[in-house]
């Protein structure tokens, strides 16, 4: 599935709730849904800088595509992690170089956020697409 049409399942799927405390339980559903990172990967190296919470974040290329991992220690956080690699995982560098992340302002969450957890949400966008930066270059080489 293209990056763009994860992000319009998840505009869809925000669309049912008109309240935003029903869209804050949603996002710590999915929080609590995503995958705990293993141990080893909750490294410094992995820890995005800026966020309020701690937030680390794991990313390998395999065959290809930009696998990422993460969590939060802050349920919220966590949701908005699982949102951000729901809809990049798993597609090539190029792809996540070159999206726009519109889902993010149609669903309301910048402005739904406070002041620190939105600059933590444009770290952990940067992050994601440095990775993916980073594997392009490598790819690019070989």
């Amino acid at each position: 599935m293209t990056i763009n049409a994860l992000q319009d399942n998840i505009i869809e799927e925000f669309e049912q709730f008109e309240d935003w405390m029903d869209k804050y339980s949603l996002l710590i559903d999915l929080g609590n849904s995503l995958e705990p990172l293993a141990n080893e990967d909750k490294k410094q190296q992995n820890i995005i800088e800026g966020c309020q919470s701690r937030v680390w974040l794991h990313a390998e290329l395999k065959d290809g595509l930009v696998i990422y991992r993460g969590e939060s220690d802050a349920v919220l956080v966590k949701g908005i992690v699982s949102l951000l690699i729901q809809v990049l995982t798993a597609h090539t560098p190029d792809e996540i170089i070159n999206t726009e992340l519109y889902f993010i302002e149609k669903i309301g969450l910048r402005e739904h956020l406070s002041p620190t957890r939105s600059n933590g949400l444009l770290a952990m966008v940067k992050q994601m697409k440095m990775y993916a930066l980073a594997y392009k270059t490598v790819t690019d080489k070989q």
